[in-house]
């Protein structure tokens, strides 16, 4: 699936928001969620979040990092939220300067 039909199929079906998971150093789950508005800049690798906030990742000094999905990771849930419906793609982390 590429950006393009994961947009439309958001539209389609109704997503609101979209749920950016990757794992901390320790292999547990985090994620970042999206509202509609910043569907489009998420798949283009383009949210940030800091990093010193996940132990291990980050000093403060250095701490923001971009999220890059891989749009094959692109799942609706199916259970309903009180906010509407979830998506979630699964991202590797960079560092600003577009390294891992």
């Amino acid at each position: 699936m590429d950006k393009r039909q994961i947009l439309e199929r958001c539209k389609k079906e109704g997503v609101r928001f979209l749920r950016l998971t990757f794992t901390d150093i320790d292999g547990i789950i985090k994620n970042v969620e999206v509202p509609g508005t910043q569907f489009e800049k998420a798949l283009d690798g383009q949210i940030m979040f800091d990093g010193s906030s996940i132990e291990g990742f980050t000093r403060i000094e250095e701490s923001d990092m971009l999220l890059k999905p891989d749009p094959a990771t692109f799942a609706i849930y199916p259970w309903p939220t009180p906010y509407g419906k979830v998506a979630r793609l699964i991202c590797d982390v960079y560092n600003t300067d577009d390294t891992p």
